[in-house]
């Protein structure tokens, strides 16, 4: 199994069990260094997609799943790994028992453009639900959109 970092949309564990669903959540935890934001508004969908760039001083709110190897194609697939809109990247996420490798989805586009409010409301829904701090989903609920 390999450790995934799931920011964004993917912090929803339901959605999760349907692109994933032999891989456990294992816990949630921090990429510092990092920021949510946003790109690819070009690429079709209803405004930009998220994805994270480093940023000093931010950080990232994530769920950890230990991916079964018979899931990794179907996340990557989910994620347009094959068609070069996301890249895999390794990280290190921050738990409340230290320091864990794991890998993200970074968009291989520009970051700029805002995401649509459906889109931004359901990726604050997610962080809800994944038990980010109340903070944290606020911003997400404020942002332009």
């Amino acid at each position: 199994m390999s450790l995934y970092a799931a920011y964004a949309g993917n912090l929803d564990a339901r959605l999760m069990t349907r692109r994933a669903p032999h891989s456990p959540l294992r816990g949630t935890g921090w990429l510092n260094g990092w920021r949510l934001t946003f790109g690819g508004e070009q690429m079709g969908w209803e405004g930009a997609l998220a994805t994270i760039v480093e940023a000093p001083r931010s950080q990232v709110f994530v769920a950890l799943y230990d991916i079964a190897p018979m899931d990794e194609d179907s996340m990557d697939r989910w994620e347009g790994v094959g068609l070069d809109i996301y890249r895999r990247m390794r990280v290190r996420v921050h738990t409340l028992d230290g320091e864990e490798p794991a890998w993200v989805y970074v968009l291989n586009g520009y970051e700029g453009g805002l995401p649509s409010a459906r889109y931004l409301g359901e990726l604050a829904d997610a962080a809800d639900s994944a038990g980010a701090p109340h903070d944290y989903v606020m911003e997400l609920r404020q942002r332009p959109c």
